[in-house]
């Protein structure tokens, strides 16, 4: 039956050809929202996954990094008193305005991070002749794909909350989520806005371990001090699932996301069930042809299956090429997407479960291939 679906399909291509596009289309549109998704809302913890800190001390409760309060100073004294601690280093955060010549302003967020060689934060994404560059008085670093909405280029000059500001590098990979981040000293940080720190505190204090896999174990014990103390301690892959979950679970922004994802793959789901009946349905004389040959209704149930089997089968190829050609536009454009083998096989196997339904679905009309349809 597998070599009479095969030969039909192949025979009569331009009729099925829909059906693989609409399987095809399917499969790409489930991926890449999924992975749209989890691309944009991962830019909430771009900050802690690319640091080597294996904590992260922030006021307590905090839902997202953006959201920090300044804590006091007295919290890195607290961290260095750890016996369990190797190394302390503060994470300043703010926010200001970039005046452009044509946008108006344009909302940044103020990153103040160490400029020592080995420095913790953004340890991943800022090599030692960048930070060897921030040390310069009034120094910023953005990253390559916000250079047109700001406006500039490296070793332009620009103003943030009214205070000049030179840009001696870029970055790459550490878009924002609704803003711009430019990277700065903590000294320059402080002068474009003078709420950061608070004197000695700071938006966070991070910190790394003598012994990383203790990380969890410290936590706990910093957690109890922290409730007297006005602090709260979070492990790195903690905080950052935090800040991902609050974009993508509480915000508006990421409730509305899902549901526009959902109805878009809800739709090719139709499209693609719809696709697939209306093409055995046009293939009921085909059928029937088959019948006064004297194949039986299971036979052709068979057939049917099949057929929706090979049209799957087309369609992920499809998906998979179509999706390889966007992952690498999207990277030339430095469109934030994330996507992992595990994510591609389920939305493969969704696809296909949905062509398989689909075809267990026209199943009902291979009853009406009566060869008596072919006299008329």
């Amino acid at each position: 039956m597998t070599s009479i679906a095969l030969k039909t399909l192949l025979f009569d291509w331009r009729r099925f050809a829909p059906a693989a596009v609409a399987v095809g289309f399917s499969g790409l549109l489930v991926l890449l929202q999924a992975g749209l998704i989890l691309g944009v809302f991962s830019l909430a913890s771009v900050y802690v996954t690319k640091s080597s800190a294996d904590l992260w001390v922030g006021f307590p409760g905090v839902q997202s990094i953006d959201l920090g309060h300044p804590i006091g100073g007295l919290t890195e004294l607290i961290l260095r008193a750890d016996p369990r601690v190797a190394q302390v280093e503060p994470f300043y955060w703010g926010s200001g305005e970039w005046r452009t010549r044509h946008l108006g302003m344009v909302n940044v967020y103020i990153v103040g991070v160490d400029t020592r060689p080995d420095a913790m934060v953004l340890a991943d994404a800022l090599p030692a002749d960048l930070r060897v560059a921030l040390a310069e008085p009034d120094a910023v670093l953005i990253d390559k794909a916000d250079l047109d909405k700001l406006e500039t280029a490296i070793g332009g000059l620009a103003q943030i909350n009214g205070r000049r500001v030179r840009v001696v590098g870029v970055t790459t990979g550490l878009r924002a989520l609704g803003g711009v981040n430019v990277i700065t000293s903590p000294g320059t940080a402080r002068r474009l806005d003078p709420a950061i720190g608070g004197g000695d505190g700071a938006a966070y204090f991070t910190a790394r371990l003598k012994d990383p896999s203790k990380a969890s174990v410290a936590v706990g014990d910093l957690k109890a001090i922290g409730k007297l103390r006005g602090f709260e301690p979070m492990t790195r892959q903690a905080f950052a699932n935090r800040s991902v979950r609050y974009w993508l679970a509480e915000s508006g922004a990421g409730v509305a996301f899902v549901f526009g994802s959902a109805v878009a793959i809800l739709v090719a789901v139709i499209v693609t069930s719809q696709t697939l009946t209306a093409a055995v349905a046009a293939s009921l004389k085909d059928y029937a042809a088959l019948r006064a040959l004297g194949f039986t209704v299971g036979a052709l149930r068979a057939i049917v299956l099949a057929q929706t089997a090979w049209i799957a089968a087309a369609g992920v190829v499809l998906a998979g090429v179509l999706t390889g050609l966007l992952v690498a536009l999207a990277r030339l454009k430095a469109t934030p997407l994330v996507l992992t083998p595990i994510m591609a096989v389920l939305a493969m196997g969704l696809v296909v479960a949905v062509a398989l339904g689909s075809g267990l679905w026209a199943l009902r009309r291979v009853a009406q291939a009566d060869p008596a349809a072919l006299l008329l």
